[in-house]
């Protein structure tokens, strides 16, 4: 009780509420057509994702919200500071597919290690699902990392993202496409250039590695549990 009005008190409450709540109406949502279980997983990777993000912008001493949830588009969490240097965009934005892949991984283990199938299908999801945040669009997280190197490198998330759409249509696919059109006329233009340029070689190289190192980690890993699990 004290623990709850102290919550109340900090003006904290709503924002447990609301993250909470979001996070289980997502697990509802999916369990109603994936079971409860692999519900409960995948949606306790997402959170994990997002965790990675919070974690990495409070280290930079940014004001961030808690994680909120929509069924079937993913999660988010809200940064105070819109305007970030790319460098601290990049970190923040690395933080999450850093500790959701991690979070797969040990699914991965956990399912070899048991021969639980449900393991490894929830370890599969967050592989793809990270890997997919790596598209180098913003505003995915790929986008918003390789944005340290040069914005327009953006372009070439659009034909990733095009080659999505035609494997799975999706209308999120279409949303993250409207997201991305006013970014992308920006950097066509060449606006934010100097931002980036101002970016030490050695901090773009150590990003480009930790990127592609990665999404290429992430692509094997998906592939090999597709494989184990039949296709």
């Amino acid at each position: 009780m004290k623990a709850l009005l102290a919550l109340l008190l900090a003006g904290k409450l709503g924002k447990v509420l609301l993250s909470g709540g979001t996070m289980l109406l997502s697990i509802f949502v999916y369990a109603l057509s994936y079971g409860w279980a692999y519900a409960a997983g995948v949606v306790g990777l997402l959170f994990l994702h997002e965790m990675g993000h919070f974690v990495a912008a409070r280290k930079r001493g940014l004001e961030v919200g808690a994680p909120v949830f929509i069924p079937f588009v993913g999660a988010w969490v809200a940064l105070k500071t819109t305007e970030l240097d790319p460098e601290t965009e990049a970190y923040v934005g690395l933080g999450g597919p850093l500790l959701g892949s991690a979070a797969a991984y040990l699914c991965y283990l956990y399912g070899l290690e048991s021969g639980e199938r449900l393991w490894l299908a929830v370890a599969y999801s967050g592989f793809v699902l990270n890997a997919f945040n790596l598209i180098p669009l913003s505003p995915l997280d790929g986008g918003r990392i390789v944005r340290v190197i040069s914005p327009k490198i953006w372009f070439l998330g659009l034909p990733l993202l095009g080659a999505a759409f035609l494997w799975k249509p999706s209308p999120l696919l279409l949303l993250i496409a409207v997201l991305a059109a006013p970014q992308l006329w920006a950097a066509w233009k060449g606006e934010g250039e100097a931002a980036h340029h101002i970016t030490a070689p050695g901090v773009k190289l150590a990003y480009g590695v930790q990127y592609l190192a990665l999404l290429a980690t992430l692509a094997l890993l998906a592939f090999e549990v597709h494989e184990r699990l039949g296709g």
